[in-house]
């Protein structure tokens, strides 16, 4: 996992508190005529609702069907929850929580902060996630820091696609793509299903653990980022190790990972509440 303080102020120290987000070409090019439409381009990712937790990254999100008035949800990994991680088959629900998020504008400034009423989901099986449900509607949000929280993509990622980790917690972005999708990423004591891996660019260090993997192209959130292998080690705590159908195990020193997210909108119900018996919802139950 990617923890938060392992290395991480050495490699901020060497690398810079700040990189700037991801944006389009800066070359010249020549202009369209004007009997031709211009493609429109995706807009540059940066930090508009991102959040630095007390010890990872993560993000304020909403489904398709969330209403303005409805309790805003905070999603980060399951390992970044303050009651330590949860053991295999594990699942933490509908838990009080007081737990507090600094809230970040598009520049990755702190503009105010938000509090958690309760954990409404966490767990490291299957995947690694943890969702807050806040003490803020989307609208008060929205209201007091002009800031919309992130859209939950629906589908499942693409192989290829162009996508930004958007780390809250060192304040800095990683640009690359989905390189391609794990069978088993085993990390430990812990597997993970189906798993994103990064392109060697995305190089996330300590502390981008829980950052939102948005989609360059809609905006959307498509995975959270949580791991990486560190050291080359196999299937040990920081080095994940790839297992596909037949049991064969690859080891990628170097290479990053994350979890999809579009498999937790089935799960969210009316009035933005987790319904883990929803059609649709495959997320591990307690």
């Amino acid at each position: 996992m990617k923890k938060p303080l392992v290395g991480a102020l050495f490699a901020v120290l060497l690398l810079g508190a700040g990189v700037a987000p991801a944006t389009a070409s800066t070359g010249h090019e020549a202009a369209a005529p004007s009997t031709v439409k211009e493609k429109a381009r995706p807009k540059a990712v940066n930090f508009a609702g991102t959040v630095a937790l007390s010890n990872c990254s993560g993000s304020v999100v909403r489904t398709p069907d969330s209403q303005p008035d409805d309790p805003a949800l905070v999603l980060s990994n399951g390992h970044c929850m303050e009651t330590g991680f949860p053991g295999p088959g594990e699942v933490v629900f509908d838990q009080p929580s007081t737990r507090s998020f600094t809230l970040l504008n598009a520049s990755g400034s702190g503009v105010g902060t938000l509090r958690a009423s309760k954990i409404a989901y966490g767990t490291m099986t299957d995947t690694d996630i943890s969702v807050y449900e806040l003490t803020s509607t989307y609208a008060e949000i929205e209201g007091d820091y002009g800031i919309k929280a992130l859209e939950l993509n629906t589908a499942h990622p693409v192989q290829g696609t162009a996508i930004t980790v958007v780390s809250g917690y060192w304040k800095r972005t990683y640009s690359c793509n989905v390189d391609g999708f794990v069978y088993r990423l085993k990390e430990g004591e812990w597997t993970w299903k189906d798993s994103v891996r990064y392109t060697s660019a995305c190089q996330t260090i300590g502390g981008t653990s829980g950052s939102p993997v948005i989609d360059n192209a809609t905006g959307k959130v498509v995975a959270v980022n949580n791991t990486g292998n560190e050291d080359g080690q196999e299937c040990t705590d920081n080095n994940p190790c790839e297992v596909d159908e037949d049991g064969n195990v690859t080891v990628r020193e170097g290479i990053n990972y994350a979890q999809e997210t579009y498999g937790i909108v089935p799960c969210i119900g009316t009035g933005n509440k987790f319904d883990l018996d929803r059609a649709g919802c495959a997320l591990p139950k307690p």
